[in-house]
């Protein structure tokens, strides 16, 4: 009976080559593979047809659904050519990794009692990979460093790839794995010895137990030769001779369990970098990638050179950037030439970054982030076989997104959507729902115009939302039944008029019909006896927006408008109250409030509620003891909107900044008469020179004082508007800087058939 040790690194091109080799002429009996025993259900999946890596098992806890693990593989991953050499050769295939069951477990109790861990402990389980708790073990993070700096390297990164994932003979690698490690564990932990009192060197230790006792029972059922896979550093422990079993039992004795399931999932490239913070990961997938199709042997090494180097090329010139045939040779040289100097057998990829920044970029370091993102890294997504355990809410999804033609991508996409078209306004209810179950797979963007019947999204899909599909899973079996479940529970834990509000506003979005009623119930009953007037105004603007948007999205909304209608007469009778004695700091949040309530009003478009609110201003405008800062932001809008004519706001100006109140309290005034734009100091010459006038009279003192309030008003107004103010200043105009002719009528006149016809208007008769 032999027992043979591979010793490889995780996501390794180079090691999954030598360890697909030794395999097939080893031809073990059995191979145990580290990783969680609680996948060995779906682990024949591996060599279905629809598999495309890069995949991950994703072992998760169904009555803890926070509680979740990832183990990522790429082709070139070993333990996936381990996998897929025994499943093909119908050799048994085991896990042999400390189960998900017990880990899962320990890190529920480490989280209290029992009770479920924080929202950042959740995060950090949601996205915990193999090899995670290194991080915090009391040796040091990365022995293999110590080697690496022996051997003459900077990092161990580039050691490895040197000595193994480039490593031409291949006859002999896995022996001296085996060596070097357990060289180097012996130092390590003579200079830091295990603390089992730390809980992640003695979940390691646990581990190591675990594999080892796999290993004995492996051995009991009497396989001759049996092939270990497992990471570089524990290569050591499962060699023999092996520790005694009572000690491994005792590690494992008591460990606590919980009920887990598995399943696989697509998986990115992105995410198996280990710039996604990755434990295991690996700096350049997209690159190992290119190494793993590519041929190891000498005479095709400069082979693997120039095709990347063409690939290079050919996505500069997909970008509009230049990059010849010429240039491709002489990378090619130049990378070569780097490796040599570097008494390098042939050139990685840092020479290689190096040659294409030089001769295609120029020197510049921009378009190599392109090649980064697009060649080094990669944006490739795997893809799972339609046989894949799935819970009925990824079915469902799955169904919808490919009726939609919806596409998952690992890329973000900008996607416009008419909601005109029947289609596009199926795929908006969609992104709407899954919004609603937290599952941030569009993010709105701003669009441009005023049509009401455009709506603009960002999609991009990661694997993490894979688990945040199963959390959401218990809420229903469909999409709009789990959207539908979820708002009911949102509903009932509210407790403010704008939770209530935005809740149904994206409902609405989201034409979850079943709750649209008991929601608007519940709002009118909350708004019936809410006292506080901010939170009035706070529950408005989401209220109209879905009058917004009532008519494109066919959507009946009469009881919506009943509720909007009482909160403005609420609103215009409870605001003079509520902005009597203000500080500061409830200044400016009335300020907001205010800003957001006359948006709001404004898009409704009533006559009632326009002149209601109107008034409402005015009697705030002409209060004396109002803050400043609110009265001054009421006489701005009451002069855009036309009710105040720019003498009579000019005439309110120069009695705000009159000597008789406190320069403070004029200051505040003009903050918020000028917040937002200074156009109207630049073409307004009556305003303009009440304000001139006041600032020349302020005395050194109170200047000084002032200055900080006068400077975050104008600190807000765009470059060009400070531009023409200064220049203005400087020549000391009273005049406005734009010159103004007589007014020609007959040139106007030849220029109105023209504009009739662009507006779609009856050409109008020219005056004689």
């Amino acid at each position: 009976m032999t027992v043979t040790v591979f010793g490889i690194r995780h996501h390794g091109p180079g090691s999954a080559r030598s360890l697909a080799r030794s395999l097939q002429t080893l031809q073990p009996d059995i191979v145990l593979v580290e990783g969680p025993p609680d996948a060995d259900a779906v682990i024949p999946l591996a060599t279905h047809s629809g598999m495309e890596p890069p995949v991950a098992l994703l072992i998760y806890a169904p009555d803890q659904l926070h509680q979740g693990v990832f183990y990522p593989f790429a082709e070139f991953s070993p333990e996936w050519q381990a996998l897929r050499y025994g499943l093909q050769q119908n050799v048994p295939v085991r896990l042999m990794d400390l189960p998900q069951t017990h880990r899962l477990a320990l890190s529920l109790d480490k989280s209290g009692d029992g009770e479920a861990p924080s929202d950042a402990d959740q995060d950090t389980e949601a996205v915990e990979e193999p090899e995670v708790h290194a991080r915090k073990r009391s040796r040091p993070g990365d022995p293999l460093a110590w080697l690496a700096t022996a051997a003459g390297y900077a990092d161990s990164e580039r050691w490895w790839e040197h000595l193994v994932e480039q490593r031409q003979d291949e006859t002999t690698l896995f022996a001296a794995i085996l060596e070097a490690m357990t060289a180097l564990r012996e130092a390590v932990e003579q200079a830091h010895p295990p603390d089992m009192e730390n809980p992640f060197d003695r979940l390691e230790a646990q581990r190591e137990a675990y594999m080892r006792r796999t290993l004995r029972q492996t051995q009991k059922e009497g396989f001759e030769s049996i092939a270990v896979v497992c990471g570089a550093w524990h290569a050591p422990a499962l060699s023999e001779p092996l520790p005694a079993q009572k000690h491994d039992n005792a590690l494992l004795k008591g460990l606590p369990k919980l009920k887990v399931k598995a399943t696989w999932i697509p998986w990115t490239y992105g995410r198996l970098a280990s710039s996604s913070g990755y434990g295991a990961g690996i700096a350049s997938p997209g690159w190992y990638e290119h190494l793993w199709q590519s041929s190891a042997s000498s005479q095709e090494s400069r082979q693997t050179v120039i095709r990347w180097m063409t690939r290079v090329a050919r996505l500069l010139r997909a970008e509009d950037l230049e990059a010849s045939s010429a240039s491709v040779i002489e990378c090619v040289r130049l990378a070569e030439t780097l490796a040599a100097l570097r008494d390098s057998t042939s050139p990685s990829l840092e020479e290689l970054n190096e040659a294409a920044q030089t001769i295609f970029c120029f020197g510049d370091a921009t378009p190599m982030q392109l090649i980064h993102q697009k060649l080094i890294v990669n944006d490739r997504i795997g893809q799972v076989p339609p046989e894949t355990p799935l819970i009925p809410l990824q079915q469902d999804l799955q169904q919808l997104q490919k009726r939609l033609r919806l596409k998952p991508e690992v890329n973000e996409k900008l996607l416009t959507l008419d909601l005109r078209k029947p289609m596009d306004l199926e795929r908006s209810h969609l992104l709407h729902r899954l919004s609603l179950l937290n599952i941030s797979w569009g993010k709105p963007q701003s669009v441009s115009g005023k049509g009401t019947f455009k709506e603009a999204w960002e999609l991009r899909w990661t694997p993490e939302l894979s688990l945040s599909m199963i959390e959401a899973g218990h809420w229903g079996n469909t999409v709009i039944d789990a959207a539908t479940a979820s708002v009911q529970a949102q509903a009932a834990a509210a407790t403010t008029l704008a939770t209530l509000t935005n809740l149904l506003d994206q409902v609405l979005l989201a034409t979850l019909t079943a709750v649209v009623t008991p929601l608007i119930e519940q709002l009118q009953a909350i708004a019936a006896v809410a006292s506080d007037v901010t939170h009035l105004m706070a529950a408005l603007p989401a209220l109209v927006n879905v009058l917004r948007y009532r008519d494109v999205r066919q959507t009946d909304s009469t009881a919506v408008a009943q509720v909007v209608d009482g909160l403005v007469t609420r609103i215009c009778i409870g605001l003079p109250g509520a902005c009597a004695s203000l500080d500061e700091d409830a200044a400016t949040g009335m300020l907001v409030a205010i800003d957001q309530t006359h948006s709001a009003i404004k898009l409704l478009q009533q006559d009632d509620h326009l002149q209601t609110w109107s008034a409402t201003l005015q009697q705030l405008v002409d209060r004396t003891h109002l803050h400043g800062l609110v009265a001054g932001r009421c006489c701005r809008l009451l002069l855009d909107d036309g009710d105040l004519t720019p003498a009579e706001a000019a005439k309110r100006l120069g009695l705000a900044l009159s000597l008789a109140n406190e320069p403070p309290q004029a200051a505040a005034w003009v903050e918020g008469f000028l917040q937002g734009s200074g156009l109207l100091l630049i073409h307004d010459d009556t305003i303009w020179q009440v304000l001139d006038d006041w600032v020349t009279q302020l005395s050194a003192e109170t200047f000084t004082t002032l200055l900080p309030l006068l400077r975050r008003t104008f600190a807000n107004f765009t470059a060009p508007e400070r531009r023409q103010m200064g220049e203005r200043v400087r020549l000391g105009q009273q005049e406005p800087i734009t010159e103004r002719g007589e007014f020609d009528r007959d040139r106007a006149d030849t220029v109105l058939p023209l504009v009739a016809q662009l507006l779609g208007l009856a050409t109008p008769p020219v005056t004689p």
